[in-house]
């Protein structure tokens, strides 16, 4: 069985928050079909936007969406990247609909200031996490019951995955594929990214 990761874009999502994991997760399919091509894929990546609408990255590109977030299916793998959130801080829709992906989902995850969002839809709670070295004062400020490790390219709580600002987010993502395959596709991953990565 494919593992289903749900991955958000939004208006002024940071590009590289996106298509880092994104390419991450779709390479590590590659790098599996070479190992053992008569298995399925380890991975099934879906993209969803708030309303099913395309969204227009930071960087000015514009993102097609596959569903929108509360239309999605259960997924085991739920992602949230930054870039500039005020927004999504205030939408109640989109924060009840991440609350409903996230309690059936093995694995919450974050990019950069995906964390904002996370800690807004009351997910992220007196946990060690990180984010954007830039903004970390400011996401301790907000959730003082949070300990910020900005100096951190990842931070596993289990359930809760965050990762610091933007390239951080490949990282994080060739960690994920370690831990939900195995350890030498995340490298074989990284390999053909030419990304450097040392493990878990």
């Amino acid at each position: 069985m494919s593992t289903r990761l749900l991955l958000l874009m939004f208006d002024e999502v940071e590009l590289l928050d996106f298509a880092g994991p994104y390419e991450v997760f779709t390479t590590a399919n590659r790098m599996a079909a070479r190992r053992e091509p008569a298995e399925p894929p380890p991975f099934e990546l879906l993209t969803a936007s708030p309303d099913g609408r395309p969204a227009t990255a930071r960087a000015g590109l514009s993102l097609r969406p596959d569903v929108a977030l509360g239309e999605a299916p259960p997924c085991d793998v739920l992602l949230v990247p930054g870039g500039v959130v005020d927004a999504l801080l205030k939408d109640a829709a989109l924060l009840a609909g991440l609350r409903r992906h996230s309690g059936t989902a093995q694995i919450t995850a974050s990019i950069c200031t995906g964390a904002f969002v996370l800690a807004a839809a009351g997910l992220l709670r007196d946990a060690e996490v990180t984010t954007h070295w830039e903004d970390a004062d400011d996401l301790a400020r907000r959730h003082p019951d949070l300990r910020v490790r900005p100096e951190r390219r990842w931070v596993d709580n289990g359930r809760f995955v965050t990762s610091a600002g933007i390239a951080a987010g490949i990282d994080m993502s060739l960690h994920l594929v370690g831990r939900l395959t195995d350890v030498e596709l995340a490298r074989r991953t990284a390999r053909q990214l030419d990304v450097p990565w040392g493990g878990a």
